[in-house]
């Protein structure tokens, strides 16, 4: 009489063992998925770090192809293309991600800044304005200072220059950007300071020396500045400061910067040598 109830509680138990193992699969799938996901984003980090853009783009591509609704795919593969110079082809992705519905102020800054390397500067306008005031960061505001200056809207430029460079801390390539601004409306004072300034946060910086040699030199100072340099830098620097003495008309002491330059170099430099035989050709002529 007892092998009915035996049978149920046995039933039983096998449904309950069976229930436990479907639910413990389950959560074992639900875990295995979610390390694929953490494996996936650390393998979409390391693919945008590789040197080889190609391969970073050609890697975005086929996941892309296979997952074609995730963002952050579409968004490793704008960024590869930007890197691998093919700014065109991303500007096309970023508008698809930007304006998903996963798109981000930060998709649309990015959209701006691939638009600015192809000179279309009324394009990254109008990008940046879609994204609003509250949204402040360091390369919006460095994007919408370099849209100022396109515009020659200087009191502008200078204010959203000065923003970023409160918004970061390594603002040697602001400060550079900034006295490159300074430069090129004239107010040679105004870029050899914060060229200077550039080189108090990151010495190493030649783009920033070579640019205060220039502010320098344009307002007919050619002695060097005193920051650190190689020797190679200052042969390179004599240089700069030659070719704008000429430009300005003091040939004189373009020549003696140009084999000044050609003396300090520590290997034969070619374009001073080159220059410096120029000039002496049309002296003699």
């Amino acid at each position: 009489m007892r092998h009915p109830v035996v049978i149920t509680l046995f039933l039983t138990g096998s449904l309950f063992l069976s229930a436990c193992a479907q639910n413990k699969g389950a959560e074992a799938d639900k875990a295995l998925k979610s390390l694929n996901v953490i494996d996936s984003s650390n393998l979409n980090d390391l693919m945008l770090s590789s040197p080889d853009p190609t391969e970073s783009v050609n890697y975005f591509t086929r996941s892309v192809a296979e997952n074609p609704t995730r963002m952050d795919l579409k968004r490793g593969l704008a960024k590869s293309l930007v890197k691998a110079k093919k700014p065109q082809e991303a500007i096309k992705i970023w508008r698809e991600v930007a304006y998903s519905p996963d798109g981000t102020n930060e998709d649309h800054v990015d959209l701006a800044e691939t638009l600015i390397r192809v000179n279309d500067w009324k394009g990254a306008k109008a990008e940046l304005n879609t994204v609003p005031p509250t949204y402040e960061t360091f390369d919006r505001y460095r994007l919408e200072a370099m849209v100022a200056d396109a515009n020659k809207q200087w009191k502008k430029s200078d204010s959203f220059y000065e923003t970023a460079f409160g918004l970061t801390t390594t603002p040697s390539s602001i400060l550079n950007n900034w006295g490159y601004s300074k430069l090129t409306r004239g107010d040679y004072a105004g870029a050899e300071k914060l060229f200077a300034q550039s080189l108090t946060y990151d010495p190493t910086s030649f783009t920033a020396k070579n640019n205060l040699v220039l502010s320098r030199a344009a307002q007919s100072n050619y002695d060097m500045p005193i920051v650190p340099m190689t020797q190679s830098e200052r042969a390179q620097l004599l240089y700069t400061a030659a070719l704008t003495a000429v430009k300005r008309g003091d040939v004189a002491t373009g020549k003696t910067l140009l084999q000044e330059a050609v003396d300090t170099s520590p290997q034969y430099f070619e374009q001073a040598a080159r220059a410096l035989s120029t000039l002496d050709a049309n002296v003699k002529k």
